[in-house]
């Protein structure tokens, strides 16, 4: 071997070791970083006594995907956990103090004192007064919930620009993914900037990915829908100013393709637009048509009878009174405007003494008719109205023949029920998600002490080389000591 050999040798050495600490500095520098795949600097023989550093990306294609699904259900979940919370609080009141079970408990309990004592005006005025309760539980749950809709289509909204910012960004990264493969650079960058926006993208929808020639990427949802092939197909969404009971919401489509909205406790939501779809289609709609029952089911109750006259509204009452609602049917926005009949509220100038004595629909409906003071007939009557089985909408998602009390106390508890499964569902699919990005990054990430380890075999290489280096440079001053 030559010197010129020897040196060029040991120079090359003295390069590849400098690429190799270099990359072993970047894995150690990036090691917090969730998004960053190790790098691995491999040396390769391009010829007899060449060497050259290469320089690979560390992957693990199914953990991956196995993450990116991950991530889907728990976000969908998670929004669908989060939503009914709030929709618990702002409609029933913490410990349900504000729902209308409540207000209709405390309801029951002033009709039966009055019952006890119908002469004592002041208690009829206490049974006004609670029904005022119900009639505010009512309105306020009803406008609470269309708030929430409100709310949630914006947040939808939101979701929606923020996956067409971050499909845009995608285009962006794929195109200097295939640029670089192309020309041969390094596009490990590149690749973990790709990888770090399918993460974010699989928090909204659901994600599928194949690489075509050039490592370039396509995207589809999970149901087939494509989402980027080498643009981003376009994600449209029309979000709405305000919402009243019954209206449906607006879809999101992605191209072209309606999203489908979760369903369940334990949802199929796979993506936060589905599991806000599904609040504020569905849980967030059925919720109103329970509270819409429960005032149609109050305003039967209370209904004032009389032979041979219709039922007409009694100490509840509505747009359409006289009338009573039709039985069995739900009445869309009826808990929003439900009131208590002026006729017996003493603050609009009633007299609460109609409702133990009837007639506040005329003196046909008048029962008692001797005038008695201690005529309590009617009110117990009220009172096991309450408690008797009547007929409700199976559109509202629960029991279709309970009593009124019984309907508003159920309610409370399908919301609950729906709420315990989702949290039961959120802490699992948590628990999914971080164990597959720990195997991910337990995969692809990097270890200090592996990182470390090595690094200290290339100093030792780096040694070598040095020592090579210093060896030909004596060698070579020799020779031209002896040729002078």
């Amino acid at each position: 071997m030559s010197l010129s050999t020897a040196l060029s040798i040991a120079q090359s050495a003295l390069k590849n070791t400098a690429k190799q600490t270099s990359v072993v500095s970047r894995n150690v520098s990036d090691a917090s970083n969730p998004d960053y795949a190790r790098r691995i600097a491999l040396v390769t023989s391009t010829a007899p006594g060449a060497r050259s550093v290469d320089i690979q990306r560390v992957t693990n294609d199914l953990l991956f995907r196995q993450n990116l699904g991950a991530l889907s259900v728990y976000s969908g979940q998670s929004a669908l956990y989060s939503g009914t919370d709030q929709l618990d609080v702002s409609v029933n009141g913490v410990d349900n103090a504000f729902s209308p079970s409540t207000a209709i408990a405390n309801l029951q309990q002033q009709l039966q004192l009055y019952a006890t004592s119908p002469s004592n005006q002041n208690l009829g005025s206490t049974v006004i007064d609670a029904a005022k309760q119900v009639v505010r539980s009512l309105n306020e749950g009803s406008r609470a919930i269309q708030d929430f809709r409100a709310q949630t289509d914006s947040q939808i909204d939101t979701a929606v620009k923020d996956l067409n910012s971050l499909l845009s960004q995608f285009q962006d990264a794929n195109q200097a993914v295939i640029s670089g493969t192309r020309s041969g650079t390094d596009v490990s960058d590149a690749l973990d900037q790709r990888d770090a926006l399918l993460k974010k993208i699989a928090n909204y929808v659901p994600v599928s990915t194949f690489t075509r020639g050039d490592n370039d990427m396509v995207i589809t949802t999970g149901d087939g829908t494509t989402l980027f092939e080498t643009i981003p197909r376009t994600v449209t969404f029309a979000p709405s100013t305000g919402y009243a009971a019954g209206a449906a919401g607006n879809s999101v489509y992605i191209d072209n393709v309606p999203v489908s909205a979760g369903t369940g406790g334990n949802t199929t939501a796979s993506g936060t637009i589905a599991g806000l779809l599904q609040l504020r289609d569905d849980v967030a709609s059925t919720m109103q048509s329970q509270l819409d029952e429960t005032a149609r089911g109050l305003i039967t109750a209370f209904a004032e009878t009389a032979p041979a006259m219709p039922n007409a509204t009694g100490l509840f009452t509505w747009s359409g009174a006289p009338a009573v609602p039709a039985a069995g049917t739900l009445v869309d926005g009826l808990a929003a405007t439900i009131s208590v009949n002026a006729a017996m509220d003493p603050s609009t100038g009633g007299n609460p003494a109609l409702l133990r004595d009837g007639g506040a629909n005329g003196a046909a409906y008048v029962a008692n008719t001797s005038g008695g003071a201690s005529y309590s007939s009617l009110l117990v009557a009220y009172g096991d109205r309450l408690d008797q089985p009547m007929t409700f909408d199976a559109a509202a998602g629960i029991s279709a023949t309970s009593s009124v009390a019984d309907y508003a106390a159920n309610s409370i508890g399908w919301l609950q029920s729906l709420r315990q499964g989702a949290s039961t569902a959120a802490d699992a699919k948590e628990a999914l998600a971080q164990r597959s990005a720990e195997a991910l990054s337990n995969a692809t990430g990097v270890n200090i002490d592996q990182e470390m380890s090595l690094m200290l075999d290339l100093e030792h290489t780096y040694q070598a080389s040095a020592r090579m280096m210093k060896t030909v440079d004596d060698m070579m001053t020799a020779l031209l000591s002896a040729v002078g």
